[in-house]
């Protein structure tokens, strides 16, 4: 990945020498459904460099895939269909032909096609999960980097998608951070000083001490932002926690233990080969899932069980959204769901996620993005159109304005940083008390690398045991949770090599 990222590096420096946002989420990603594995690999040699080619006399034609993520819904699709019109009048050398399958036939669908040799060029936009049910099927973008400046992207986002062995598979498109949300009046009410908003920054504790914003500290906070019926807080010795009214933090709609863990660290997550695949899960990640069942079954606890958080005193599984829990960890597509906090009359900002075990701050970022099959017959032409996608005037069309000048496609923030404050202006207008959205820019430096979501074998079989052992956590008190870890990582071993 290194050496991967080095020549992205060099490539992006020599752009820079030659040459001297987006509309507001409406919903949050919905889970993808489980599908069967992609073909086996051997259906299609990987592409090689381009290779000089004769004139062409007709155009090449290039399929653009849609029906794995977004991008299905009748007005999507319009706007969809009108950049394909402005690409096709802007190019004599292309044909760019849409063609949309519904979501929940589009992985089957998709995976026939490759089958069969006929796969599309163009895929997306597509996230993590979806990327993963074609592992071993993206092109290898790294010989046509040189025709795209990527000079103003954060060089972690373009990270993301640098695979060790299998090349730059994919560029920024849609970006998701994650940050600390919190509640600034239940902090005054504590006599508490808001967590910093400056990643890597201390946390100045009530008496003006300064520690670093870690773990430990996020859970001191949090206990003494945890009060029962009496009003004591996790830390008083007259706490009551069978009677708790308001809870110190919950990693609303984050508490997948990939999330968890990724949360303080993201090193790869399984070792070996096809047939002797082993489950490597590291130890950050083991430390993480201890602080956060810890958080719910210890003797002050700090973050409501799984019963509690779906109660609807406490927001019906949306709890930061129910007002009484007076932090949170999630990413930025959250702010859509936000209506019965805003109507309360409350009021959020942002932090900074704390640093993990090995002092370096580690953030989360969900992405979605155009992918190029390994397949396809006109790599460089399929490659013009995905950064024609990926640039400005696809950004433009599918994220900020549309075709109309009010709608857009897609609902994102941008990874092109010259269309990034519309997306905040806009936010800005629906929470004008926020005051931190510098934060959420602070936060596209540390995305997820590998991704929680990246890559293992038997995706979505794995995926669905690490929710298990998840919702164990969340629903079990008095658990052996070393003796867990150890069958979590005994299974996975075995959904690996099925």
């Amino acid at each position: 990945m290194k050496k991967m990222f080095y020549l992205l590096s060099v490539l992006i420096i020599a752009s820079m020498v030659l040459t001297a946002c987006g509309a507001p989420a409406t919903e949050a990603p919905a889970a993808e459904a489980p599908v069967a594995e992609a073909p086996a690999e051997a259906t299609v040699a990987p592409t090689e460099a381009p290779a000089a080619e004769a004139p062409a006399t007709e155009k090449v034609k290039i399929r653009w895939f849609v029906g794995l993520g977004t991008g299905t819904d009748p007005a999507q699709i319009e706007v969809e269909q009108a950049l394909v019109d402005k690409f096709n009048a802007e190019h004599d050398n292309i044909e760019l032909v849409l063609e949309v399958v519904p979501f929940d036939s589009a992985k089957d669908t998709l995976a026939t096609q490759i089958a069969s040799g006929q796969g599309p060029d163009v895929i997306g936009p597509v996230g993590w999960g979806g990327s993963n049910a074609f592992y071993g099927q993206w092109l290898d973008l790294s010989p046509y980097l040189s025709g795209f400046d990527a000079s103003t992207i954060d060089p972690a986002l373009v990270e993301m998608y640098s695979d060790e062995e299998q090349g730059q598979l994919g560029l920024p498109f849609l970006v998701f951070p994650a940050s600390l949300w919190y509640i600034p009046a239940l902090f005054e009410e504590a006599g508490l000083n808001n967590p910093p908003t400056e990643w890597g920054g201390k946390y100045t504790m009530a008496d003006g001490t300064e520690v670093p914003w870690d773990y430990a500290t996020l859970a001191e906070v949090a206990k003494m932002l945890t009060i029962d019926a009496n009003g004591n807080n996790a830390l008083s010795a007259d706490f009551d926690k069978n009677t708790i009214v308001q809870y110190g933090f919950h990693p609303t709609w984050s508490g997948h233990p990939a999330y968890l863990g990724a949360y303080q660290g993201t090193p790869a997550f399984f070792t070996g080969t096809a047939g002797n695949y082993a489950s490597a899960i590291p130890d950050s990640w083991k430390a993480a899932w201890q602080w956060y069942y810890d958080g719910i079954w210890g003797d002050q606890p700090f973050i409501p069980n799984a019963a509690v958080a779906g109660s609807p005193e406490f927001g019906s599984g949306n709890a930061f959204n129910g007002g009484k829990v007076a932090m949170t960890m999630t990413n930025l597509w959250y702010t859509c769901c936000l209506a019965d906090f805003a109507a309360a009359g409350k009021e959020f900002q942002f932090a900074a996620i704390p640093v993990g075990g090995d002092g370096m701050p580690h953030g989360r970022v969900d992405a979605d993005t155009f992918r190029l099959w390994k397949g396809t017959q006109h790599p460089a032409e399929a490659f013009e159109v995905l950064s024609y996608l990926i640039g400005p005037i696809g950004t433009e069309y599918l994220v900020v304005s549309g075709t109309t000048g009010t709608n857009a496609a897609y609902g994102g923030f941008p990874a092109l940083p010259e269309y990034q404050q519309p997306f905040l202006d806009a936010k800005s207008a629906q929470y004008p008390f926020v005051t931190t959205w510098d934060v959420i820019l602070g936060g596209l430096a540390y995305p997820d690398v590998p991704s929680a979501e990246g890559y293992q074998p038997n995706w979505n079989e794995a995926w669905a045991r690490m929710q298990t052992f998840g919702d164990l956590m969340g629903n079990t008190a008095g658990l052996d949770l070393a003796t867990e870890i150890a069958t979590l990582q005994n299974d996975l071993t075995v959904i690996y090599n099925k």
